[in-house]
């Protein structure tokens, strides 16, 4: 099928009229389009940099970075297509329906997603530290984006959401390096307190794992009537508390023995 010459004459003259009225805006918008192209990538770089200057967690790293690019490029495919001319009223209409089923689908997992980041962000605790978290005792092994692994003294692995983590109390109990182990022993009246203090400080000096500072508190803790309660505070390297524990308070019973002195329900 040939065009009659008015029919040709009338495409030249629209498609001339369309170079004039629309061809600056999307001559500048393709060439907008290939800049800021070029500019998120310089601008991916200067952020993996300055990411790995501020020692950023590893495993959030490529993560933060493709989440703030995609954004990018999504808003500058926006900007250039709004420049160009396209209506984009239901598109954002659509993308918002969109975003909002998604969110309501996905919020138990949004939510722990968001924790995953602020954990690995703000480091309330890291890999190999001692956590007390959701009832469970244990040392943290791996920290994901949406859970944290935690090994329990028993050999047990603890998946914990990283939602539960954010809304609770963790108590980290190895970040200071170390811990004061409390020890209360009770003695009755006719044992001398200032011998059962020699035997303690003994025990505490010779004992290897104690550390020097701070300084062990000795006193009495309480006055009852069947005898009186001594108290050891001393310190201790947090990691190994509890081997630390058993062994020291096992050095203790045996050097009191030795000392002569009677624990309650000790016979001759």
């Amino acid at each position: 099928m040939k065009l009659d010459a008015p029919d040709t004459d009338r495409f030249y003259n629209k498609a001339y009229d369309w170079i004039i009225d629309k061809g600056p805006s999307f001559l500048f918008g393709i060439i907008l389009l290939f800049v800021g192209l070029w500019l998120i990538k310089l601008l991916g770089r200067w952020i993996q940099n300055g990411m790995h200057r501020k020692d950023i967690n590893p495993s959030l790293r490529p993560f933060l970075t493709s989440l703030l690019l995609i954004t990018l490029r999504i808003l500058l495919v926006l900007s250039v297509m709004q420049i160009i001319g396209i209506e984009l009223t239901f598109l954002t209409v659509l993308i918002g329906g969109i975003g909002v089923a998604a969110g309501l689908a996905l919020s138990g997992t949004l939510q722990n997603f968001a924790s995953g980041v602020l954990i690995l962000l703000l480091k309330p605790f890291v890999v190999g530290d001692n956590i007390i978290a959701q009832s469970q005792e244990g040392t943290v092994t791996s920290i994901q984006i949406f859970y944290t692994i935690v090994k329990t003294f028993d050999n047990r692995t603890v998946v914990i959401p990283n939602g539960k983590l954010s809304n609770e109390v963790i108590i980290n109990i190895s970040r200071e390096g170390s811990r004061r182990l409390d020890i209360e022993m009770k003695f009755s009246y006719g044992i001398d307190y200032e011998q059962v203090v020699t035997i303690f400080n003994k025990t505490v000096d010779e004992f290897k794992d104690c550390l020097k500072t701070p300084e062990r508190r000795i006193g009495v803790s309480a006055l009852e009537d069947s005898g009186f309660k001594v108290l050891l505070n001393l310190w201790v390297k947090a990691h190994g508390f509890t081997d630390t524990k058993l062994s020291f308070q096992e050095v203790l019973m045996k050097n009191l023995k030795l000392g002569g002195i009677k624990l309650p329900g000790m016979t001759d």
